[in-house]
């Protein structure tokens, strides 16, 4: 196997062009669990981890731009205030080392479904940039970047540099159901993000169909019913979580059952959206 290690940009994009079968490390949290219990074996690892340039975030032109290589301790002490849900389901992963070490473009590359970033970054609407050598840089939105279980709209040429997600403009949650309370794969995943100027709420779910997804009739229901200016609807929210949870499409497996992933969901949506809706009222309050 062998062990290429890139210090720019330009070199890991050369790289992965001269060698497409190439597995990229950012962070390695993932690709070393599967190297280690012989799940696959490549015969070229791409170790991104001295690339600078992806471990740094800005923000402008409406977008946080997050570089592939920003772990999630970062996302969580640095980027609260613009990306609360995606800092809600990074303070989620593993253990303090996981977070320190593993990233949201090394979630994005394995494409898990049970992935914690995915849910956030589907709910705020996020854009995936991605780069090759030969062909330039392209932007896929999150909700057209997952295609199966751990397969993603990546060309074999190309690597992940950064997402672009949009500062939250209202309340955000994320929240998950796993076998124990920390440090674990999640059973199933829920985030929803309000996006009181637009009049719509963004969703996603995590572990509960062959890609993470977005609930698109939950989210439709909202957009032509909800009252932005009253409390919420009891009636309205039990629709919402019965959409939500049709919107899964889950399998039985150690972690649980699809009859199980379908009832969570619709209490992880429920929970969640009165979070969020109890937030922007107080905040319309103030």
């Amino acid at each position: 196997m062998d062990f290429l290690r890139p210090t720019t940009w330009e070199e890991a994009l050369a790289a992965k062009a001269d060698r497409p079968e190439a597995v990229p490390i950012q962070g390695g949290t993932d690709v070393m669990v599967e190297l280690n219990f012989d799940v696959r074996r490549p015969e070229a690892l791409l170790d991104l981890n001295r690339v600078a340039e992806l471990r740094e975030w800005s923000i402008a032109g409406g977008f946080c731009r997050v570089g592939a290589g920003v772990p999630y301790a970062a996302v969580i002490e640095e980027l609260g205030g613009p990306l609360p849900g995606l800092a809600q389901a990074a303070r989620t992963v593993g253990s303090p080392q996981i977070r320190n070490r593993g990233s949201v473009g090394g979630n994005l590359g394995a494409a898990s479904p049970a992935g914690d970033s995915h849910p956030p970054l589907l709910a705020a609407g996020a854009v995936v940039e991605v780069e090759s050598y030969g062909r330039g840089v392209r932007m896929i939105p999150a909700a057209e970047f997952y295609l199966g279980v751990k397969r993603s709209a990546l060309e074999p040429d190309e690597l992940i540099r950064a997402v672009h997600v949009p500062p939250a403009t209202g309340p955000q949650y994320f929240s998950k159901v796993g076998t124990r309370n920390a440090m674990v794969i999640a059973v199933c995943s829920f985030a929803i993000a309000l996006h009181p100027r637009e009049r719509r709420v963004g969703t996603g779910l995590g572990s509960a169909a062959p890609t993470p997804r977005r609930a698109l009739e939950a989210e439709e229901l909202l957009a032509a019913e909800l009252d932005w200016d009253a409390p919420l609807d009891p009636a309205l929210l039990r629709r919402f979580g019965e959409l939500c949870a049709r919107a899964a499409a889950p399998i039985d497996d150690v972690r649980g059952t699809a009859a199980y992933r379908v009832h969570a969901i619709g209490v992880l949506a429920r929970r969640t959206l009165t979070w969020a809706w109890n937030d922007h009222l107080e905040k319309r309050a103030a």
